[in-house]
């Protein structure tokens, strides 16, 4: 019984001389000081988990000093760098490079193995560009556009230039315009319909 009281004691005495020591103030590691070391710095670039303690002051300048490159070939920076890029991980491409172009041509010929269906029918048949989109649009937009000297597809941008021009040359105060009120009045509406258009 005395035995495992004495080991029981003895861990006991153990975790109290481990709870001192950290306990006790940590001083600072630069030479000849003797503030505490409350601020850590790595040890080198290859243990960055190890650290040196300092105070605040010789912290910022050990830190100021210290140059995680020192020593490393221009190579061997550019690899340091790229390997952070990943993390420090290891990866692999998926596949031996880009596609060539005859892999690319033979793709859209639907040469290829497409054993789960995952392409669409339409993939399989042999590529071709795509053609103008079609718009629906009504008689009332045809009309205004074409007063406008307008064709889909049109842009906010492109209708608000194509309206300021022709305000300019039909407006009554032009000169040598007679002042056609009916004209301004359909361009007016004209640019009303296709900007309500593009909006909604």
């Amino acid at each position: 019984m005395s035995d495992k009281r004495d080991i029981l004691n003895s861990k006991l005495l153990a975790r109290d001389h481990s709870k001192a020591q950290s306990a006790a103030p940590r001083l600072c590691e630069w030479p000849n000081c003797i503030k505490s070391g409350e601020h850590r710095a790595p040890r080198s670039p290859d243990d960055l988990n190890s650290y040196r303690w300092f105070c605040l002051d010789h912290a910022r300048l050990y830190n100021r000093n210290w140059n995680y490159f020192d020593g490393m070939s221009d190579d061997e920076v550019e690899a340091d760098r790229r390997a952070d890029t990943v993390w420090r991980r290891p990866s692999w491409p998926l596949v031996d490079g880009p596609p060539t172009h005859e892999q690319i041509n033979a793709f859209w010929r639907g040469d290829y193995s497409d054993p789960f269906n995952v392409f669409h029918e339409s993939l399989n048949k042999p590529h071709s560009h795509p053609e103008e989109p079609t718009y629906s649009i009504g008689l009332d937009i045809k009309k205004a556009l074409e007063t406008l000297g307008l064709s889909m597809p049109v842009e906010i941008k492109g209708l608000k230039a194509a309206y300021k021009v022709l305000v300019k040359r039909h407006h009554p105060d032009a000169a040598g315009n007679d002042g056609d009120d009916a004209q301004i009045k359909e361009i007016n509406e004209a640019y009303r319909v296709i900007l309500d258009f593009l909006i909604t």
